[in-house]
């Protein structure tokens, strides 16, 4: 698939895929960037997609014709991917990466895309890395090139496109999502590192026992997991003094992780997707899953009134009438783990969390409140029947402000019937509709 006499429009940006070759022979690079794979048939994971029928491999047999976005964890194998389409076109590729390139720097790239259109050369294909950190500005200046083909647009993202990427532009792009790496994955890939690179190539001696806890540790990260093997590395080297193969002990391998970083953020998808599981544990009555989830996300460092503001609104959401209690119990929670914080607040919190998923569970005030507003909202100008309104002056009692209003509290043998509460319309709507047996 590599196309070594691929043109370089001389005088332009070269891409940083260009001098490939170069990098894989200074052992000066990291592990990860030696032995990044050059052909599809060596990438590891995501079969669906990497298929011979699957869509990702003929977007790169094709050569990149069209604009796309890759979307996945760190260490999914992103770059690795664009390095293998930047191989496989005859297309000038150009890289940017979001994190330190700005506006000028994307201007200019597009005047040369133009320049080499008009003096009939090579289309660009445009990479940049990062592309959620780019902002709204910096997006909206891509669509009309993308649109009229001045650029081929490849973009890689570890954050949702429909959340960080502005609708025009993402409708502009195939968007490719991919997970992270399986055990089995990141293992075949240290072993190929093993034996293929030249650092460790016959230098080495590891079993697969001990690649498998690397593996284990890297959490889906092929990066992770071929920095921690060169750390591995380089402490055996150091332990074995002159020998020239070196024994990798799990010792070793101990030494280099010393303790693992769990793969959260606080502010993007892991955020979001582990209070979500967090959530619908306890909504399942399965307190084992619901701790789970609470300990990845305090082990992670997020905020624990984040957590306890959820089980406030779980309380009253999903628990509701079925055990009035857990409302209660849910807002002390909050007042705990405001007044002791961490890392005592890990007790209420879970003492909370298991509460809430063995508590009777009732929405039926949050299903009569979402009736209620849609007959709101449908009935913004609906009048306050007059009865129900206060009479504070004369004029208003004479316009029949409370006229016929009867307090239930009054002990009257004689009374009218109670009047409508609400606009005659609507009267015969019922919002809450009980508790289930």
């Amino acid at each position: 698939m590599s196309n070594p006499n691929r043109n370089v429009t001389p005088g332009l940006q070269q891409g940083m895929f260009d001098a490939e070759s170069a990098v894989r022979r200074n052992p000066n690079v990291p592990l990860a960037a030696r032995v990044r794979p050059e052909r599809l048939s060596d990438v590891r994971g995501h079969r669906d997609l990497l298929s011979e029928e699957g869509a990702l491999s003929f977007f790169i047999e094709q050569g990149g014709a069209q604009s796309l976005i890759l979307w996945g964890p760190p260490g999914s194998g992103k770059t690795t991917l664009a390095s293998i389409v930047a191989s496989a076109t005859d297309a000038h590729f150009v890289t940017l990466s979001a994190v330190t390139n700005n506006i000028a720097d994307l201007r200019e790239e597009i005047s040369n895309a133009e320049k080499r259109i008009s003096a009939g050369g090579h289309r660009t294909i445009l990479f940049i890395d990062e592309l959620h950190r780019f902002n709204r500005a910096q997006q909206d200046g891509l669509l009309p090139h993308v649109e009229a083909g001045t650029i081929t647009l490849l973009g890689a993202t570890t954050e949702n496109p429909s959340f960080y990427l502005v609708a025009p532009l993402l409708s502009r792009c195939r968007v490719f999502q991919l997970s992270g790496l399986t055990e089995e994955d990141i293992l075949s890939i240290l072993r190929d590192a093993v034996d293929r690179d030249m650092n460790l190539q016959g230098s080495v001696v590891i079993e697969d026992a001990e690649l498998l806890v690397i593996a284990s540790f890297a959490s889906g990260d092929a990066r992770i997991a071929l920095n921690t093997l060169e750390a591995v590395h380089g402490i055996a080297v150091k332990r074995g003094e002159q020998n020239s193969v070196h024994k990798i002990e799990i010792t070793d391998i101990q030494a280099a992780i010393q303790a693992p970083t769990m793969l959260y953020d606080r502010r993007g998808d892991y955020h979001y997707d582990t209070i979500s599981a967090f959530i619908k544990s306890m909504r399942a009555s399965d307190p084992d899953s619901a701790l789970y989830w609470l300990a990845r996300m305090l082990e992670a460092g997020e905020d624990p009134q984040f957590i306890s503001r959820r089980l406030v609104i779980f309380a009253s959401e999903d628990v509701g009438l079925g055990d009035p209690t857990g409302l209660s119990m849910a807002v002390a929670t909050q007042q705990a783990t405001h007044f002791i914080g961490m890392p005592e607040a890990r007790l209420p919190l879970a003492e909370a969390t298991v509460y809430l998923a063995l508590a009777n569970k009732s929405n039926s005030t949050y299903q009569a409140y979402r009736r209620a507003a849609e007959d709101a909202r449908a009935t913004p100008n609906s009048e306050v029947p007059l009865h129900l309104r206060n009479a504070e002056t004369n004029l208003m009692r004479e316009l029949g402000y409370g006229e016929g209003y009867v307090n239930p509290h009054d002990d009257v043998e004689d009374q009218n019937p109670p009047r409508n509460n609400r606009p005659d319309a609507l009267m015969r709507n019922r919002y809450y509709l009980g508790e289930k047996d």
